[in-house]
């Protein structure tokens, strides 16, 4: 059973009979590693209560559009950037009619509208109205802007007839979800990406490192996974769960992380240098922990191994992706890194702003190329891994 761990989807309920069928959707979901808000249409709420989604999910029921409380922090684009997926079931024929013809007036409808992330339907409804040219339209519209479709299935409608038109079952529904984030992309592919801080010792118990939380590297490998590649992550000091179906070298220093990156990169076609790795280290590390005896202290610092510029320039072809974490002039500091260091392509951010970059679950990013430069702009960092993922296998396949 493929697994959705840590994936964020939103469960979009709109009013037709099927929405009994919704509460057991989000179950299976959770089932399967993700985590599930939901959003309802005033109509929805006709047929199952809000009280009993909240109490399988876990999160507050989004139903309200003008909600002065979500609004105040622009509620509707806060949930599409939190999604990796948004997933409508069931969805109505009128509902899908509104997505074709763009109506924002629903939370639902408004959040479909910002998302950034995948986006799927499963359609219930009689078999005439599946059946009538105008719904194969729309459904034809949905299909040409990258909607996913599930189903429907044939069978017994709560009307009496017989026909196309009844929604899948909610373990078919969770399959087809996950089979969402297996891409293929990178089939046949080695991944070496490393991730998270390093640590440099001054003594037994001190040391210099940074903010990074990993979470960025550990997107992208997870990302890599997804789209069919053999992924090894070298990891600093984090407090993350591994990936699953990849190797993890775990490392404190910065030499630790060179030398393993360069055993791992030997085989690799791709490596992504996603740590945020010391610059400089203690010269010298003292033997006993340095006591408080004096107002000050000087340390000699010294230059840590240069990784990604290492294999960029010593290992035969391998694609490199270098990361520029900055705090002014991103992308002139980011081409310079790409020039200097030889690489294939950088990704940039800005780590000045608090709700994007280090320690947040969000990011924005430049992706450059010697010849091209692209914004990706806030979304997760999961959504955001995909992305570059999805850029990075049409550059090696170019």
């Amino acid at each position: 059973m493929s697994t959705l761990s840590n994936k964020r989807i939103i469960v979009g309920i709109t009013g037709g009979i099927a929405a009994y069928k919704s509460a057991e959707i989000v179950r299976r979901l959770q089932d399967r590693g993700s985590k599930v808000q939901v959003v309802m249409t005033p109509s929805a709420e006709e047929f199952i209560r809000p009280l009993t989604l909240q109490a399988l999910s876990g999160y507050p029921v989004h139903a309200d559009l003008l909600d002065p409380e979500a609004e105040a922090g622009m509620g509707h684009i806060e949930l599409a950037r939190w999604a990796d997926l948004l997933l409508i079931a069931p969805a109505t024929a009128d509902f899908i009619a509104s997505m074709v013809h763009g109506r924002g007036n629903s939370l639902l409808s408004a959040i479909y509208l910002a998302t950034s992330g995948m986006v799927a339907v499963a359609p219930a409804m009689n078999q005439g109205m599946w059946s009538h040219p105008a719904t194969s339209d729309n459904m034809q519209t949905l299909r040409q802007r990258q909607v996913m479709i599930f189903g429907p299935d044939n069978g017994i409608q709560a009307c009496g007839d017989i026909g196309e038109g009844r929604m899948q079952q909610p373990d078919v529904i969770a399959e087809q979800v996950a089979n969402c984030f297996e891409t293929g992309q990178l089939s046949g592919k080695k991944v070496v990406i490393t991730a998270g801080p390093t640590r440099e010792a001054i003594d037994p118990v001190r040391y210099i490192s940074n903010h990074s939380s990993g979470k960025m590297g550990y997107a992208m490998a997870t990302a890599a996974i997804e789209a069919g590649a053999q992924v090894t992550i070298i990891s600093g000091p984090v407090a993350l769960a591994a990936p699953d179906r990849c190797t993890v070298i775990r490392v404190i220093s910065a030499a630790e992380m060179h030398s393993s990156a360069m055993a791992a990169c030997a085989d690799a076609d791709i490596f992504i240098a996603a740590a945020a790795v010391a610059d400089y280290r203690p010269a010298s590390v003292a033997e006993q922990k340095i006591k408080k005896h004096t107002d000050s202290i000087e340390l000699k610092l010294e230059k840590t191994p240069d990784i990604v510029s290492t294999v960029a320039n010593n290992v035969k072809d391998i694609f490199v992706v270098g990361f520029a974490a900055e705090t002014q002039d991103i992308e002139t500091y980011a081409r310079d890194k790409l020039q200097r260091k030889k690489l294939n392509a950088i990704i940039a951010n800005d780590v000045s702003r608090i709700d994007v970059g280090f320690n947040s679950d969000n990011n924005e990013a430049w992706w450059i190329t010697s010849n091209t430069s692209q914004v990706f702009s806030k979304r997760s960092k999961t959504q955001l891994a995909r992305d570059i993922i999805d850029i990075l296998s049409k550059q090696i396949d170019s």
